[in-house]
């Protein structure tokens, strides 16, 4: 798996400024979050539904990093995989150019419960996203082979449309009021989106990243494929039960869920023990961690399904979901993307690539994960105990170590600079060659 999908890799780069602009913006937006999870606070204990900052500070989350960052490494490291150019780049910056203004006005809708403001970011983010899903799908129906890849980026994109639909029919809702069970929506909506589109894209980057940063090779098991079917069993019976109330159909829908779960940490687990890299560094801390996180948020939502104390187990479902599993995926995975793609672009013709160690400051990384371990304990903590003092301080906690990574982000920027510039001016011509 590693050999084939480096194997001319460089002549399918986009320009650096592609991914690294929706990483940049989701390394800005991510310490935004947590601020305004620490404004939130007293909010966030009892949470099911409504406006106001902790919905800001969500949406700042799922759209502001999880997606920005999903959108950044597919547009990228998809044509790697499959060896299938993205259609336009011109069209990547537009998604981007599209994204990152409405999903800071959409939250800034959500804090303050501005409608203009929430229909208006609400407008851009859609659109920004719609392009991201017409480009990724173009990508994926001319490849035929990866069906592990492709397969859970289909179901990523299928719960997109969801997400979007659902989302704006949400947004409208705030000032408007037609909607006559918001409550289903807005479940259906949180299946899509965290277990759906993002859920699928994580998981599916995943027999493509893992062994490539591990120098190992996916297992010859079945279980992948069968981790597919599950889990887009589970997304249907899920997404219906979500939106018609029927206690079995989340039950089915949870139950293939933690199957799949099962089959895919099981496929990781085999990857991983056929490794040649023996030390997998500070970012495995964080997968792990998710790879924890991942079957405990199914299990959440279990409870959340019986109508069991909503209002601790709906909000501790949901931080559990976005906060433990995605975001601590997404968080240990960047690490080393965007070293690695920087590393990429580093080649200059007549010289070697500048070492992903080099490029790595490992201090704001230790600070980064330390923090982040601590808002998760604290902010569940405070859930669970309806301590909102407990969530500002967890918060506080995140935006230290959301702050700390912004320092990894930019010291690498730096360092790429320095080497770089240690090159003579080359022609077009020269960077063109292969």
């Amino acid at each position: 798996m590693f050999g084939d999908f480096m194997m001319g890799a460089r002549s399918r780069l986009l320009p650096a400024s592609v991914p690294f602009r929706f990483f940049a913006t989701a390394v800005v937006l991510h310490a935004a979050a947590w601020a305004t999870l620490l404004w939130a606070g007293d909010a966030v204990p009892g949470f099911i539904g409504g406006g106001g900052p902790a919905l800001a500070a969500l949406h700042l989350i799922t759209l502001g990093v999880l997606a920005m960052v999903a959108m950044g490494a597919a547009y990228q490291l998809l044509p790697v995989a499959t060896k299938r150019p993205v259609r336009s780049v011109t069209a990547c910056k537009v998604s981007h150019g599209l994204m990152a203004p409405g999903v800071v006005l959409l939250s800034f809708g959500f804090a303050t419960m501005q409608t203009w403001a929430l229909h208006g970011g609400m407008a851009l983010t859609v659109l920004g996203v719609g392009v991201f899903a017409v480009l990724i799908a173009d990508n994926l129906r001319r490849v035929t082979d990866l069906p592990l890849v492709t397969g859970h980026a289909w179901l990523a994109v299928v719960s997109l449309v969801a997400v979007l639909v659902l989302g704006a029919l949400l947004a409208t809702d705030f000032g408007a009021g037609f909607l006559t069970d918001r409550p289903a929506l807005a479940a259906a909506h949180a299946v899509a989106g965290g277990f759906g589109f993002m859920g699928m894209l994580a998981v599916g980057f995943s027999y493509v990243l893992v062994p490539m940063f591990a120098l190992a090779q996916l297992p010859r098991k079945p279980y992948g494929l069968w981790a597919l079917w599950l889990s887009a069993a589970a997304l249907a019976s899920g997404f219906a039960g979500a939106l018609s109330g029927i206690a079995v159909l989340d039950g089915l829908g949870i139950t293939a869920g933690l199957a799949a779960a099962g089959l895919y940490l099981e496929m990781m687990r085999l990857t991983l023990k056929s490794r040649m890299r023996r030390g997998l560094g500070l970012s495995f801390v964080l997968v792990r961690a998710a790879w924890v996180g991942l079957p405990l948020s199914l299990v959440a939502a279990a409870v959340v399904a019986t109508g069991w104390r909503l209002d601790i187990t709906a909000p501790l479902f949901g931080f559990l979901l976005i906060y433990g599993w995605l975001l601590t995926f997404l968080m240990g995975v960047l690490q080393r993307i965007m070293p690695f793609l920087a590393s990429m672009h580093s080649f200059r013709p007549g010289g070697k690539p500048v070492l992903v160690s080099a490029l790595t400051a490992d201090l704001p990384l230790k600070i980064h994960a330390a923090c982040h371990f601590a808002a998760l304990l604290l902010v569940a903590a405070g859930i669970v105990s309806e301590i909102g003092w407990l969530v500002r301080l967890g918060a506080l906690a995140g935006l230290v170590g959301a702050l700390s990574f912004a320092a990894f982000a930019f010291s690498l920027r730096q360092r790429l600079i320095a080497h770089l510039l240690s090159f003579p001016p080359v022609s077009a011509t020269e960077l063109r060659s292969p």
